[in-house]
């Protein structure tokens, strides 16, 4: 059952916008929101997912002034909400304050009203008093106020987020799950006593490991009317000395008041930027009509995306709305429309570090038909990789590693190294830091079974690897994580018309120029060559990459993901000429022509098709 909201639908901003008592308006815009609850919470959204959106709406004081009083705006507001709710993944709705501009017993009952829908649908939201709710001489010390008694902790007992408030009960803080981790809002009386400062600090130090954003209707304020920078207020200060500096997990602070909109960028004792923003409309015409903002947190593209749109104009048809409506259906400012950086494994390490997973036997990843099995643990960090190194192949097929080198190789070439995906099984790597026509790689053993083997019954074929950050186009371009030794002519493939290179090598997984994975190898099935492609790769960072033959056609995928240049043309198995494959070697002409520099972790060869979820990094 969904949760009663009015239907604005049937009528045009201008009939809206005349002012009425607020017994009428409530009868006949918002009464329907008395019908009985639905019989459960309809708000939904998933809490695992690495897009979520909080939604903040500042001062609405305009609406509910004495008798003037026009919750329809904040109706649709949050109509909007639940009808975007799982679009918007939306996970929180934070009030700044200011609800009323009276406090008075009639404001307060009209818009209690409206966020009564909120309740019933079951969403999650909290809201705080600002100087326009309350007396603003006074602190949260000032006793029991229609605010306090609409607004307080009475109700919120049932809501799923809601862990507790001050004994006053005019400071609170709520605790919702998202991106797979906790974040906490802290909500803030328009003035705290000092009992209201300790209560905040208890909180704050009982949940240092979990990120916080602390609401407070004042903290900064703009330095100016046009510039969209801000500043601390004097009580903003008092704010930031004692509630966010000393207390890292507070990334980002959010209040209303004053107007225009602004934002800062603050930094705290342990180092860390902490974004402050401004945000209220009731300036603009018709009161900022429940505008509203929203914080889209991408945690895979690690930001936090900012818009302001406004729900009740959006609404109305736009052959209706009036010259001065017409302005306000979406603001695009640099104070309203804009994004922040936010990576939680790098913001939050001090107080929260990212799970690390555990490295994994070989045991665990000796699933059945593995070919070969390379990893490159248990070696002292930074050390030399000697010259008599015997790398075994895990998968007891004997298909060993031996160091190979080129002429002018030095004997730092390779090294062992610590540094390795996240989720790949050993801890560990190799560092290929010699020059790219003349350095260190490593070659399975003569002899070894997979040397002539042709995977007719499909095949997988996994790697890790790390580009360095200087990797260069022209030096670096087509070097190999894993090739195979022998070219296309000497197995007979690219001749008579075929397409392909006589002296390329039949098996090559390389990077571009353009840091491109290339799989190119010459199939039993055919003397052309099939090229599989993927993206340009950010420098620096651990991929994961898996190809998968099923006997008909070859997918890449990139950390899991399927890519888009994967060929459809039928082929099968991969050809030989008897000699070993190559890790960090890439063979042109019967020569070794590059070798690979960057850092290559576990390999894996499993001789059939494996679905992504039985690869390394699942």
């Amino acid at each position: 059952m969904v949760p009663d909201f009015p239907d604005l639908s049937r009528r045009g901003f201008l009939r809206t916008s005349s002012a009425v008592g607020a017994g009428a308006v409530i009868a006949t815009t918002v009464g329907g929101m008395t019908a009985s609850p639905p019989a459960a919470a309809a708000w939904r959204y998933d809490t695992t997912a690495q897009r979520f959106t909080v939604a903040v709406m500042p001062d609405t004081q305009y609406l509910f002034d004495g008798d003037s009083i026009h919750p329809e705006p904040l109706a649709a507001s949050f109509r909007y909400l639940y009808d975007r709710q799982r679009d918007l993944n939306l996970a929180f709705l934070a009030h700044l304050g200011d609800v009323t501009q009276n406090g008075a017993q009639n404001e307060i009952t009209a818009a209690s009203r409206v966020f009564d829908s909120l309740d019933r649908a079951g969403a999650s939201w909290s809201v705080l008093a600002g100087n326009h709710d309350v007396n603003p001489r006074t602190d949260d010390q000032r006793g029991p106020t229609p605010f306090l008694k609409a607004f307080g902790p009475s109700r919120f007992r049932r809501s799923s987020t809601y862990r507790g408030a001050s004994p006053d009960g005019y400071n609170s803080y709520h605790v919702f799950s998202a991106a797979g981790r906790d974040w906490l809002v802290l909500s803030l009386d328009w003035r705290l006593s000092a009992a209201g400062f300790a209560w905040a600090r208890g909180v704050l130090t009982a949940n240092r490991t979990t990120p916080t954003i602390l609401i407070s209707h004042e903290l900064v304020a703009p330095s100016d009317d046009t510039s969209g920078k801000a500043e601390f207020s004097e009580y903003g200060n008092t704010i930031w000395t004692s509630l966010v500096n000393g207390f890292d997990q507070v990334f980002l602070t959010l209040n209303g008041h004053f107007w225009p909109s602004a934002r800062m960028t603050a930094r705290n004792d342990a180092g860390h930027d902490v974004h402050l923003h401004i945000t209220n409309y009731q300036n603009r015409y018709y009161g900022g009509a429940a505008m509203i903002r929203l914080y889209h947190f991408d945690l895979n593209r690690k930001v936090i995306d900012v818009e302001t749109v406004n729900p009740f104009i959006e609404a109305q048809d736009p052959r209706r709305r009036n010259e001065l409506a017409a302005q306000e259906v979406e603001l695009s400012g640099d104070v309203d429309r804009f994004s922040i950086d936010l990576d939680p494994d790098t913001r939050f390490a001090a107080f929260a570090p990212p799970p690390v997973r555990p490295p994994r036997a070989a045991a665990a990843v000796l699933i059945r038909d593995t070919a070969a099995y390379w990893r490159f643990d248990g070696n002292p960090d930074g050390s030399a990789v000697a010259g008599s190194t015997r790398v075994k192949d895990l998968s007891g097929k004997g298909n060993d590693l031996v160091v190979a080198t080129t002429a002018g190789s030095a004997g730092t070439d390779l090294t062992w190294s610590s540094s390795h995906h996240p989720d790949q099984p050993a801890a560990a790597s190799l560092l290929f830091n010699g020059k790219p026509k003349t350095s260190t790689y490593l070659q399975t053993v003569d002899g070894a079974p997979i040397n002539t083997a042709t995977f007719a019954s499909g095949y997988t074929v996994e790697a890790f690897f790390r580009l360095t950050r200087d990797f260069d186009a022209d030096a670096n371009g087509f070097s190999a994580v894993l090739s195979r030794y022998g070219n296309a002519s000497a197995a007979g493939k690219a001749g008579g018309g075929a397409s392909g290179d006589p002296d390329e090598p039949v098996v090559t997984l390389s990077l571009s120029g353009d840091r491109e994975l290339q799989w190119c190898v010459y199939p039993t099935s055919s003397n052309s060559s099939i090229t599989n492609w993927g993206h340009e790769l950010p420098l620096d960072r651990w991929w994961h990459v898996a190809v998968v033959n099923d006997t008909r056609r070859t997918v890449m995928y990139v950390d899991g993901c399927e890519v888009v240049r994967n060929p459809s043309t039928p082929n099968r198995g991969l050809a030989t000429v008897g000699k070993p494959w190559l890790v960090g070697g890439y063979e042109y002409g019967n020569a070794i022509d590059k070798t690979f520099v960057g850092w290559i972790g576990d390999i894996r060869v499993v001789a059939r098709a494996l679905n992504p979820r039985e690869f390394m990094i699942s």
